[in-house]
């Protein structure tokens, strides 16, 4: 699903096409929702059954996001940012490793960045070793190296009834997917994929470029808020549970 705002609406036709390019497993089929954050209509890829354009009233990524879900009826839920590209096999390796393991909840990939001259770059930091991620690792890895994640949010695959367990993307107004993560990661095993899934393209009306996502007393606030709840739902987990 992609929550799109209007300086992005011009990235969706590429982020389409990197879709529609995607192959699956036998018997699994994708629908892309497109969540516009304020009233609009639009005609793109109008005669493609598979994707459902939408609006609503401006709320920010995190409510656009959440109002994507709420018309989702699949098994998993996909991120694919407005501005970011699949690459090859990113749906196939999501589904397959949730399909594999029963007790994983979400699944994590590496990606590169994809700069406004064309150049594709690795991403700056160290990408975890493939395999399982257990309960706890990100958000400790978040805390300890101030807030730095070692997994790109943009790349997550989670399944839907595990997401709406978990009330959908924090609503916060940005580091949404972020937020989500932590919690994901709080109440689930998860899973990280070696190869990349998603080209991060970076440019200058991106969110993660805004003044106000970086203003260091906001970003307290915001990563303050993402780690409390972390470490409340940590908190109840270890609860013991008192028999009747």
């Amino acid at each position: 699903m992609t929550p799109v705002h209007p300086p992005h609406m011009r990235f969706l036709p590429e982020a389409y096409e990197s879709l529609r390019a995607q192959e699956l497993p036998r018997g699994w089929s994708w629908e892309w929702l497109i969540q516009h954050d304020g009233e609009a209509e639009s005609e793109l890829f109008s005669d493609d059954s598979r994707v459902a354009f939408s609006s609503s009233s401006p709320s920010g990524p995190a409510g656009a996001r959440n109002m994507a879900l709420a018309r989702s009826s699949g098994r998993l839920v996909r991120n694919l940012d407005a501005d970011d590209l699949f690459l090859e096999g990113a749906l196939t390796r999501d589904v397959e490793v949730l399909e594999r393991h029963g007790d994983i909840g979400w699944v994590t990939s590496s990606a590169r960045d994809l700069l406004s001259n064309g150049d594709v770059i690795s991403w700056e930091f160290d990408d975890p070793a493939e395999g399982v991620l257990e309960p706890g690792r990100l958000l400790d890895a978040f805390i300890s190296d101030e807030w730095r994640l070692p997994v790109v949010p943009g790349s997550l695959c989670v399944r839907r009834d595990l997401l709406l367990a978990l009330g959908g993307w924090m609503a916060l107004p940005s580091s949404e997917d972020t937020g989500l993560l932590m919690a994901l990661q709080t109440v689930s095993r998860g899973y990280f994929i070696a190869a990349p899934s998603m080209l991060y393209r970076k440019h200058g009306v991106q969110q993660t470029a805004r003044e106000v996502h970086n203003d260091p007393v906001d970003k307290k606030l915001r990563y303050g808020m993402i780690v409390d709840r972390a470490q409340a739902l940590r908190n109840l987990l270890a609860q013991p549970t008192t028999p009747r």
